[in-house]
């Protein structure tokens, strides 16, 4: 097997809205730190998503040093608020369940999303006592997040998906189609990370949860906000299904994180144990 590294990190801090790529990052038992700790949602608490926004793509958000944040539409329209570890909070949803509360945030911010997406849209934030479990093999905990800490991807997945995408006419997409947190460079073959089980990187110790089963949001232009399907989904139908999910595609993993730490790019992405052989273990496990 040969050396493999860490590529890119990538942290998103509003669920649907673009990353923030680092060098070096802080991974707690939620994933990166800052990842998806919050989230758009609407008048009635559901959270909004890139599946009916693609427009969220573009808007960015940074977290700023003094408990500060960012927004930007790639314009120079940019505002910034503080951020509300607490306060008043409201009940939100994800996926049709109710989730419980989440903490309010500036109503600045719930103006300048609405104006930008076209429908009332209002920013919210974990609470500090936030709990949420997630599933699979090993479930850890996650924030905002569909249901895992960490999304981990593959440079030779990618080129082997881009290589089936040209040799139908179609053009290569980027890695920022899928939102991974952590991206794995210095693996020959094409989805190594789906037989990781046990791996380390720096000083974080990740568990694989289950694979990564992709919804419509691949099929969004990450820089410009619009569809531009019907790749990558095209192309994964040919060669990704998973019967044990439902028929859906996937590519990459999702990972609980073991034990926490710091990660940079360029550390050594190191296989601790492989699954085993046969049908994946995770979908009986949600």
């Amino acid at each position: 097997m040969a050396d493999a590294r860490v590529s890119a990190l990538t942290y998103y801090p509003v669920k649907g809205l673009a990353g923030v790529s680092v060098d070096r990052a802080e991974v707690g038992a939620t994933g990166v730190k800052h990842d998806r700790s919050f989230m758009l949602v609407g008048p009635d608490g559901a959270f909004y998503s890139q599946r009916v926004l693609p427009a969220m793509a573009p808007l960015r958000v940074e977290v700023l040093d003094g408990d500060g944040l960012r927004l930007s539409d790639g314009g120079s329209d940019i505002l910034e608020i503080d951020v509300a570890y607490d306060g008043k909070r409201r009940d939100v949803s994800l996926f049709g369940k109710w989730f419980g509360d989440a903490v309010v945030q500036d109503p600045a911010a719930d103006a300048w999303f609405t104006e930008r997406l076209g429908r009332p849209a209002a920013l919210v934030r974990v609470t500090p006592e936030h709990e949420r479990r997630g599933w699979g093999v090993h479930p850890g905990q996650t924030g905002f997040g569909d249901a895992h800490a960490l999304l981990i991807t593959s440079l030779a997945s990618l080129d082997e998906l881009n290589a089936r995408i040209v040799e139908h006419g179609g053009e290569a997409i980027p890695m920022n189609r899928f939102r991974p947190n952590l991206v794995v460079s210095g693996w020959t073959e094409a989805h190594t990370e789906d037989r990781v089980l046990r791996a380390s990187a720096g000083e974080v110790h990740i568990g694989y949860a289950a694979r990564a089963i992709r919804c419509a949001v691949p099929t969004v232009n990450q820089a410009t906000g619009q569809k531009s399907g019907p790749e990558p989904t095209r192309t994964l139908a040919t060669y990704r299904r998973q019967p044990d999910y439902g028929g859906g595609v996937s590519f990459g993993m999702k990972a609980a994180v073991l034990e926490p730490g710091v990660v940079a790019v360029g550390n050594v992405f190191a296989v601790a144990e492989w699954l085993p052989e046969g049908p994946d273990p995770a979908p009986s496990s949600r």
